[in-house]
Order: C-alpha cells, then sequence, then structure tokens
C-alpha cells in the first residue's frame, strides 16, 4: 500500500493559530536554551563541528558540538572556530568516558559554554559539580526512568530521552515507550527533550503535547548543505530506507559493546571481527576490561571518520538513525528547520 497521502502536506499556517500553539509548548524549552526553536542538532562524532553547529544556531535552533574522542587542544579550536561562525549560543557534548574528561570540562568553562551534554553513562565523581561551578547548565541522557530520577538528584538541569531509532550508539528501548514510562513521571520538573527517529514535525508536536519541552534530531541534518559529510555519505543517506539502518551485533557477552545503528553494509562484518579480536586479547590477558572498551570505542571513531570525510561508504561506519528514510536531498539547515517548524504547527493546528 503507496503512503502517499496519509500524511497531510505543510500548509502556511499562521503565526496566530498553529505557530503559536507550537511556541507555547516549546517555551519551556527555548528559555532553557535561549533560542527560537527547541530543536537541538544531535551530536554526531565528524559532523557536527563548527560549520554545522553555527547554522544549526544561526537558523534557530540549538547546535550542540560533538567532543567526540578530541582531545583538549581540539576542543578548544573547535570552539573558538563555532564562535567566529555564530553569536547564538550552542552547546557541547561530552562523552563520560573520556580519559580527559576533567580537562574538557576545563576548555568548556574557560569559554564559558552555557550547556554542556554529557553522553554515555553515569559521570565520574566531582564532573556534575565541575560542569555547573562554571555557571553551565548541565544536559544528561536518560535510558529509563530510574536514571532519570537519579540524575535529578544528582543535579542535572534538563534530560535527553534517546531512542533505539536514533542513530550511533543506541539503547534498548523504542523512543515511544521512553516516553511513555518518562514523561508523565519527570516532565513537570525537569525540561525533558525527545530524541531517536524523528524526522517530521508531526512527530515533534506529539512528543511536544506528552510533556517534552523540545526535541534533538541528528540524522535529518547530516544532508545539510552546511555539513561537511562527504559527497559519497549524503547519497547514502539519501537512497537508505528506514530499514537499512539496523544495530551492530554484539559477537562475545562479556565485551562491554553499546550496539550502534548505521546504514547495512561490509564494516558491519568487519566489526564482528574486531571484536573477536578484542576478545582474544581479553582471553590472553593482555588487555584489561576497560581497554577492552577504550579499542572498541576508538574503532568506531575511526571507521566513522573514513565514511564521513574520506567518503569510504563500505569499510566506514554510515551510522545513521531509522529517519534516514525521510532524508531525500540536500538542503540548508534553514529550510530544515523551518519545514520541521511548520510541519509541527501544522499538526497543532488540525487538533482544533
Amino acid at each position: 500500500m503507496s503512503g502517499e497521502g496519509l500524511i497531510a502536506e505543510p500548509r502556511a499556517v499562521h503565526a496566530s493559530e498553529g505557530h503559536a500553539r507550537l511556541a507555547e509548548l516549546m517555551h519551556r524549552g527555548t528559555e532553557f536554551l535561549s533560542c527560537t526553536h527547541a530543536i537541538l542538532g544531535g551530536a554526531m562524532s565528524w559532523v557536527s563541528e563548527r560549520n554545522l553547529v553555527s547554522a544549526i544556531s544561526n537558523a534557530g535552533g540549538f547546535g550542540v558540538v560533538a567532543c567526540g574522542a578530541m582531545g583538549p587542544e581540539l576542543l578548544d579550536t573547535e570552539i573558538t572556530e563555532t564562535k567566529a561562525r555564530t553569536t547564538r549560543p550552542f552547546g557541547v557534548n561530552l562523552i563520560t568516558m573520556h580519559p580527559q574528561l576533567s580537562e574538557l570540562i576545563d576548555v568548556c568553562a574557560k569559554h564559558e559554554i552555557g550547556h554542556v551534554v554529557l553522553a554515555g553513562g553515569l559521570p565520574p565523581g566531582g564532573a556534575i559539580e565541575r560542569i555547573k561551578g562554571s555557571g553551565a547548565k548541565l544536559v544528561c541522557f536518560a535510558p529509563a526512568l530510574a536514571l532519570a530520577k537519579k540524575l535529578m538528584r544528582s543535579g542535572a538541569d534538563a534530560l535527553v530521552i534517546e531512542g533505539m531509532e536514533a542513530g550511533g550508539h543506541i539503547g534498548p528501548v523504542s523512543t515511544s515507550v521512553l516516553c511513555q514510562e518518562i514523561l508523565p513521571n519527570v516532565s513537570k520538573d525537569i525540561p525533558v527533550f525527545v530524541a531517536g527517529g524523528i524526522g517530521r514535525g508531526e512527530a515533534i508536536a506529539a512528543y511536544l503535547e506528552m510533556g517534552a519541552v523540545g526535541v534533538q534530531l541528528g540524522t535529518r541534518f547530516v544532508c545539510a548543505h552546511e555539513s561537511i559529510a562527504h559527497a559519497n555519505f549524503k547519497k547514502a543517506f539519501i537512497r537508505a530506507s528506514a530499514r537499512d539502518a539496523i544495530p551492530s551485533v554484539q559477537i562475545d557477552p562479556r565485551l562491554p559493546v553499546i550496539p550502534v545503528r548505521a546504514l547495512k553494509n561490509r564494516e558491519m562484518e568487519n566489526f564482528a571481527a574486531k571484536q573477536r579480536e578484542v576478545a582474544g586479547k581479553l582471553d590472553e590477558g593482555a588487555i584489561e576490561m576497560a581497554e577492552a572498551q577504550l579499542q572498541i570505542e576508538h574503532y568506531w571513531a575511526g571507521a566513522l571518520r573514513r565514511a564521513v570525510i574520506d567518503g569510504d561508504v563500505e569499510s566506514g561506519s554510515v551510522m545513521a538513525g531509522q529517519s534516514v528514510g525521510m532524508v531525500n536531498r540536500e538542503e540548508p539547515v534553514a529550510a530544515i528547520i523551518q519545514e520541521l517548524v511548520d510541519e509541527a504547527a501544522a499538526a497543532l493546528e488540525s487538533r482544533g
């Protein structure tokens, strides 16, 4: 059965109707982020850099620099270059397992970054206090209700709940289930942003009505004109359907491997071989578990770079969310955000 006609085309909506309702539902989010639209750019290593981040902020959204495996000097340069391209607020995403997390927090503080996003599990002792002590607002990922409550008690200022439909590292639960589990219980007490599988404004409207204050999108921005992703990487996105974005498989249950969602290619087989190699080193006692996890993460960073920067979309990792099927052309960031806003406003207006 064709899907044509099942979703109404976005139409011009008067600011006094759908757009006004959208602004009302996003108010807590836009106030928290100090931006026009409560739409965060998902932090994608090698993609969420100075050009895309500044473009998202300049278009009224909220760009987020993906620190990933960067060291302090590289992050310092990236923030400086992003500031040269926008006067609007943007955030920085830090990985909690990064061996230089403390120094990276210092870099953010030096630049007076207003929002720091922590991803990758519970932060080590003192990290939250140091981030908040710099005056920054802290945003944390909450993959379950119990963790959401723990992060709130620990001092998180906002939460992101991201479902398994997202690209890159994912959890086991879908966005819709997480929203039903978490939003009714915490959304009145803390701003919550929803992520994972969002490609159209109608979904944004629905999550806002459930109690979210905004959303986070990554996959939808990869093919923006301002994205530095290689032409081959963008072509792979435009050609792909939702069913092509699959999670990686864990070969050895001992390995602390977080599944990664990416477009199916030869790299998925290569990753299985890498896991066997690391498991062998564990068996030999050549490495400890923490080193094993670090090797896996470095492997992903390299594989992603091969695809995003070098354009090798067969032996590189083409990380993509299931919303990749809704990416069908290259266009400016401003046009993407405007389309999402208009779709959400039209959906809200249609409810009466």
